[in-house]
């Protein structure tokens, strides 16, 4: 199962990477305790880690999104031809995203909203098509919403050191700014009503304009949260960021604070990275959170 149905809103999976990101646990996540992820070997192999070679295993998707007519992409993963000097495990991929896409039945001119819920390497890859020599919109006909927090951010005019490095190198120039240029882009701030089911909101931390789309349709609710989590060990160790956050700090109360409403709404979390069913329901567990049950979306490995 590639697509649930939230109260009004139908919501698809659309793959573009499963498997390695080169990094151990202790490098992707050097708060976390190697305690929590020996004793979760069991269910986190494979799908969110190789035991055999202790190596992460992460997706790249992008969230289909229907809801009130339009048609909405949440992130929109690596791209493919990008240059990637300083990730080289996301460098000149050559994927099927697209024809992926299409098989849901969504050509690139059918999009209406873009979100990109921040601007990683591997959020806003596929805003951009090559077009010979060019970088041109890949869905022309598309509002891009950023958060304008983290447009400020990345832009490399304003001179900003970011904890990860020259890791985002030639995102803003290839990613971003074709689409600024051609006059698509919508910059917000705090928050952001796109209709009567979805919301986006600021979550920092993780980058300075990072956000959070909460969809409530119904008695349905879902919140989509991008990097707040990269792994469900962050759902048992919710204090444990991963090494990509700005604000180290902030990232942890940001993560806190979602995880806990989201637990108070019976709110499916849904992270942009995770393998396996993708989505979880979280509860409460004493100062920390404990995973409730997984949403119906067929694992990758069950595809591939």
């Amino acid at each position: 199962m590639a697509q649930i149905t939230l109260g009004d809103v139908s919501v698809t999976r659309i793959w573009e990477y499963f498997g390695s990101v080169d990094m151990t646990p202790g490098t992707f996540f050097p708060d976390s305790s190697k305690d929590v992820w020996e004793e979760g070997e069991a269910w986190l192999d494979p799908h969110f880690l190789d035991s055999g070679t202790n190596i992460v295993n992460s997706a790249i998707q992008t969230w289909l999104l229907r809801s009130e007519g339009r048609t909405i992409l949440v992130d929109t993963g690596v791209g493919n031809h990008k240059e990637r000097p300083y990730a080289p495990v996301w460098s000149h991929l050559d994927t099927d995203f697209l024809a992926n896409l299409a098989r849901a039945g969504v050509r690139p001119e059918d999009v209406d909203i873009v979100i990109n819920t921040h601007l990683h390497v591997d959020h806003v890859g596929w805003n951009t098509r090559l077009d010979g020599r060019e970088w041109i919109p890949t869905f022309p006909n598309a509002t891009y919403l950023m958060p304008k927090d983290d447009f400020d951010f990345w832009n490399p005019d304003n001179g900003h050191r970011p904890r990860l490095g020259r890791g985002n190198q030639n995102v803003f120039e290839d990613s971003v700014a074709p689409v600024h240029r051609a006059g698509l882009t919508r910059l917000w701030a705090d928050s952001h009503r796109i209709d009567a089911n979805l919301r986006l909101d600021t979550a920092p931390g993780h980058t300075p304009g990072s956000s959070v789309l909460t969809l409530a349709s119904g008695t349905d609710r879902a919140v989509f949260v991008g990097d707040l989590l990269h792994s469900p060990v962050q759902i048992l160790e919710p204090d444990a960021n991963s090494c990509f956050c700005e604000n180290p700090a902030e990232a942890r109360a940001t993560r806190r604070k979602v995880l806990g409403r989201a637990a108070d709404d019976n709110a499916l979390v849904i992270p942009a990275h995770l393998g396996g069913h993708g989505a979880t329901e979280v509860v409460r567990n004493g100062s920390t959170f404990a995973i409730k049950g997984w949403a119906p979306f067929s694992p990758y490995t069950d595809q591939r």
